[in-house]
């Protein structure tokens, strides 16, 4: 293997639903990373409990590590490394990762990726920080709610969450639970503003359209309290490739810019 590969142990494993799962695993004490930021997991499917207890032999399981890509749910600071899973029907990835148990081995690629954090915004900050998520497009952004930095670089943070089903609002206890947690532990904390959206069925205290549209017609400006202007908000938007197409082009169309060489409002991440 790689030197950049090292095995790690799942400690625990959260069902949200049939098809979301969140688990966490040992961290390596040499890896570090920034808020935002994603790293490679591999699954060996010979090696997870399931396939060994239901007697599957290599005949029917591959014995070749797979790897995919997974924004990390916990503060940099933390002892342990949590992610948050979607099962995609027939993949070759979490079709194996849903069966993970406690004890089970995974390969970390201990080099991490991605720009989609707060460090790629030159400073002095404006006043606002927007995060935009679908479905496990939220892991990065409870990774930077995990980061004493961002309560203090920031007057307004709103995290507006959306999912199909009100059962797929995943971490919402946890959302609730930040602003005591972290912004007690600064003077002057920026204040979170949570708006749940749910696209699929009626649910009291969420909205109920797509990102772009809510934007666009200023709902979730409304329901956050805030507006979203040019020279006051960064936005990070991270989710499916179509949700971060068109709320992009939805920023655009309220005379945000994309971010440049630390420069501009618009920073996303597709999330497959």
């Amino acid at each position: 293997m790689s030197d950049n590969i090292q095995a790690v142990t799942v400690l625990s494993k959260t069902a949200w639903t049939p098809n979301l799962f969140s688990f966490t695993v040992t961290r390596p004490t040499s890896f570090k990373f920034t808020a935002g930021q994603f790293v490679r997991l591999g699954v060996n499917p010979s090696q997870l409990h399931y396939h060994q207890q239901n007697n599957l032999t290599l005949d029917s399981v591959s014995d070749e590590a797979i790897f995919r890509a997974y924004s990390i749910v916990s503060s940099p600071f933390d002892e342990v490394l949590e992610f948050f899973s979607i099962v995609i029907a027939d993949g070759a990835f979490t079709s194996q990762l849903q069966h993970l148990q406690v004890g089970d081995e995974l390969l970390l690629n201990t080099m991490p990726f991605g720009f989609l954090t707060l460090a790629r915004y030159q400073k002095p900050l404006p006043k606002d920080l927007w995060l935009l998520a679908t479905g496990t497009g939220l892991a990065p952004f409870l990774s930077m709610l995990q980061d004493l930095q961002t309560w203090q670089d920031y007057k307004h943070i709103v995290l507006a969450y959306s999912a199909r089903t009100a059962d797929e609002l995943a971490y919402v206890g946890k959302i609730k639970q930040l602003q005591d947690d972290f912004g007690s532990l600064v003077d002057n904390p920026a204040r979170l503003i949570f708006v749940p959206i749910v696209t699929r069925e009626s649910v009291d205290g969420t909205l109920g359209e797509r990102l772009p549209k809510l934007l666009l017609e200023e709902a979730l400006q409304q329901q956050a309290g805030i507006a979203l202007e040019i020279d006051s908000a960064h936005v990070m938007v991270c989710g499916n490739p179509e949700m971060v197409d068109d709320t992009k082009e939805a920023l655009k169309t309220l005379g945000l810019v994309m971010n440049r060489r630390g420069e501009g409002n618009i920073a996303v991440e597709n999330y497959w």
